[in-house]
């Protein structure tokens, strides 16, 4: 079962050319990082909320617009906590339809080889055009599932953000 899996995966990749390697590289990056993110919100944020809160608590005075400027250095810092990865996401994101675009870039000079080469023998022709088109498929796919979980995230991270602004009061 896993063999056909492998040999079924060898010969996708290897129809779809060398970028196909990049494409699944970046892919595995983007959701490694998504994880990673969501991870952070399950197990480390509640205590990074805590210590802010803590911190901005622990000032008698918090109304001067000194402390106005050590509230928003809190919420700046928890706010570069709370996005990590997420600006390497975002690119991932982007990259993965232009990486597809490389794909088809490449195969169109395989095409255009064959041309050359065979005199527009079909099959050949057919073999460019097929390496052409899987990895931009491949790029979007990528790009569209990277889009699913940039979309939480970044859900997640203006609720979060608001939250710590909301915990750090002036009001006493």
């Amino acid at each position: 079962m896993f063999y056909d899996a492998y040999i079924g995966l060898s010969a996708f990749f290897a129809q779809g050319g060398d970028v196909l390697y990049l494409i699944a590289l970046t892919t595995f990056l983007m959701w490694t990082l998504i994880f990673e993110r969501v991870w952070y919100f399950r197990s480390e944020h509640r205590r990074m909320i805590h210590d802010v809160t803590e911190q901005w608590e622990s000032r008698t005075e918090r109304r001067s617009w000194a402390a106005h400027v050590i509230r928003e250095a809190l919420v700046s810092q928890a706010r570069e906590r709370i996005d990590g990865s997420f600006p390497i996401i975002l690119t991932c994101v982007a990259l993965c339809p232009l990486l597809g675009l490389l794909g088809t870039v490449t195969g169109m000079i395989a095409v255009f080889d064959a041309m050359a080469t065979q005199g527009g023998n079909a099959r050949s022709m057919a073999a460019g055009v097929s390496q052409a088109t899987i990895p931009t498929m491949c790029g979007m796919i990528a790009s569209l599932s990277g889009i699913f979980g940039t979309t939480f995230l970044r859900r997640k991270i203006h609720y979060e953000t608001e939250h710590v602004q909301d915990r750090l009061t002036m009001d006493h």
